[in-house]
């Protein structure tokens, strides 16, 4: 067999945009596709935001089991819109961005990849999918909420300067991510405007800022990975050991899953 094959397929959600002529599919940035091929080593297939095509409820699950079938892990990413409040309860503001597609699409997915076992990476709107996905709420803006900072980018031209380490996160001792890093307390480069509220049932905080606003978190009950970071490790991720150890415990999920469902040795996955 092919070496190049015995790469982890990893599953990128995408953003839907409209343009003025009918909007865009598979938009994605590129710093997640390259953190999976170069800091996961990894296949990477998009995951367009096809959600509303496929409203009838039992037809979107088969729709997903059968993508999930052929995927060794699913990455989800950041993106500038917010999850519609609607999906807990609540009302949205003027001026929101939102991405009613790939909701309808990510919302489901991660409920699907969680319960089968599928590694599930998820990033900054990624975590907040997650928490709605599974029955949790989001502030819609962490900076008016008392006590909390202002976790949002500075909006600088540079990204250097957007995307550098913001603020301390204290980790969860015996935690997941605990156990991953090695370390209580490390540097993130964090900017949301959303964040979580209610936690999930199902969820486990694994990380908070300084001000208790949840970092990260986990799903201890799901029979595979699953990890959700409000911060963005993806950024110059090969440049950044925290960020290489999360990747690499991901990738290693990836390479168990590929292993088993190509029946391969879990040896030659790894290579």
């Amino acid at each position: 067999m092919d070496r190049s094959s015995l790469r982890p397929l990893v599953g990128i959600s995408a953003c839907f945009k409209e343009n003025g002529r009918g909007g865009w599919h598979h938009t994605v940035g590129d710093k997640y596709v390259q953190a999976a091929i170069h800091a996961v080593g990894g296949l990477v297939v998009l995951i367009p935001a096809v959600g509303p095509a496929f409203a009838e409820e039992r037809a979107m699950a088969a729709t997903l089991d059968r993508l999930l079938d052929s995927l060794d892990g699913v990455l989800l990413t950041g993106s500038p819109s917010n999850v519609e409040p609607h999906h807990y309860g609540r009302l949205s503001r003027d001026g929101t961005v939102h991405d009613p597609a790939r909701d309808a699409t990510t919302l489901p997915l991660i409920r699907h990849a969680v319960d089968r076992g599928v590694p599930l990476f998820a990033i900054c709107r990624g975590l907040q999918e997650v928490n709605v996905a599974l029955g949790g709420s989001l502030h819609q803006h962490v900076h008016e909420v008392e006590g909390r900072r202002d976790h949002r980018s500075p909006k600088s031209p540079d990204i250097d300067v957007n995307y550098a380490p913001a603020h301390d996160i204290d980790i969860v001792e015996g935690g997941m991510l605990h156990r991953l890093l090695g370390e209580r307390r490390v540097r993130v480069n964090s900017l949301h405007a959303q964040g979580v509220d209610r936690l999930a049932p199902r969820a486990r905080i694994e990380a908070t800022a300084e001000d208790s606003q949840v970092e990260a978190l986990s799903i201890p009950d799901a029979p595979g990975f699953a990890l959700a970071l409000q911060w963005h490790p993806e950024h110059r991720a090969l440049e950044n050991p925290v960020s290489m150890k999360l990747f690499g415990a991901f990738a290693a999920a990836c390479r168990a899953r590929m292993a088993g469902r190509l029946g391969v040795p879990l040896r030659a996955a790894a290579e």
